[in-house]
């Protein structure tokens, strides 16, 4: 037990952390004086989770409107870059990552030792990227190429593939059982037969919404099929996402879709 002169200054103590802490989010984090382009209500949910996307966002991570609501929390890319790292008897993987962003997943692969090639079609999203990659000290480990992921896949070759294509906005949600044809700016089918002419050992982020019986199906577009695995990823107690994992990464067997447990952040 404290006694009450040392409980006053241990409440005086959190009390000083705490204005310290406020102050440092108010004067530091307030979007208008970081660069980080805020949009209003649409966006201020986002706002308040920032840290969640980002761990180290009061060092000047910066994002654009869609990165917002489509980066993937930094729990959930951390535990695909793990996920990743399961190849690692071959070597230090070679992840590609066709719809980078603002760098999100390239970063936290980075941070796991692989080698990435970070592709965007937006040549502002990759500058992001950029960015923040040097924030987590990781930008020497990472390629960023700004062109059409769809058109540099041909020519492209890795040990894993990363898929986290557009889900359509925050408007995914509205949908009872999202089908992989809402994918852009191709649908499901189409993005995974493209990217099975670059490496079975494939990872697509999906809204967790997504039709799972369309995801196994993707398995059956291989001949023999594809090991696949299908996991539900949680931040805190919700689930925000689904990711499926195919190829030698995956841990389940061809045929057979399951559900576990995702990260908790």
């Amino acid at each position: 037990m404290f006694s009450p002169k040392k409980r006053k200054r241990r409440v005086t103590r959190q009390r000083q952390r705490r204005r310290r802490r406020d102050h440092r989010v108010t004067a530091h984090s307030r979007p208008e004086e970081r660069g980080v382009d805020f949009f209003g209500p649409s966006v201020a949910k986002y706002w308040r989770q920032r840290y969640s996307l980002f761990s180290r966002f009061d060092d000047g991570i910066l994002m654009d409107e869609e990165g917002w609501y489509s980066v993937t929390p930094e729990a959930i890319a951390a535990a695909h870059a793990a996920r990743a790292t399961s190849l690692a008897g071959r070597g230090c993987p070679l992840v590609l990552d066709g719809f980078a962003g603002v760098g999100g997943n390239a970063i936290q692969f980075a941070s796991r030792g692989c080698h990435v090639v970070a592709v965007d079609i937006d040549p502002r999203k990759i500058g992001f990227a950029v960015h923040n990659a040097k924030i987590y000290g990781v930008e020497d480990r990472i390629d960023f190429v700004t062109g059409d992921f769809f058109r540099l896949a041909p020519r492209l070759k890795g040990d894993i593939l990363f898929l986290s294509p557009p889900w359509g906005g925050p408007s995914y949600r509205d949908f009872r059982s999202y089908t992989l044809d809402l994918l852009m700016p191709r649908d499901g089918y189409s993005i995974f037969q493209l990217a099975q002419q670059i490496t079975p050992n494939i990872i697509m982020f999906l809204p967790r919404n997504v039709n799972l019986n369309q995801v196994e199906e993707l398995s059956w577009l291989s001949s023999p099929p594809l090991k696949f695995e299908i996991e539900a990823n949680h931040v805190q107690t919700k689930v925000k996402a689904i990711t499926a994992y195919f190829g030698d990464i995956a841990a389940g067997s061809s045929g057979l879709s399951k559900i576990c447990s995702g990260v908790t952040s």
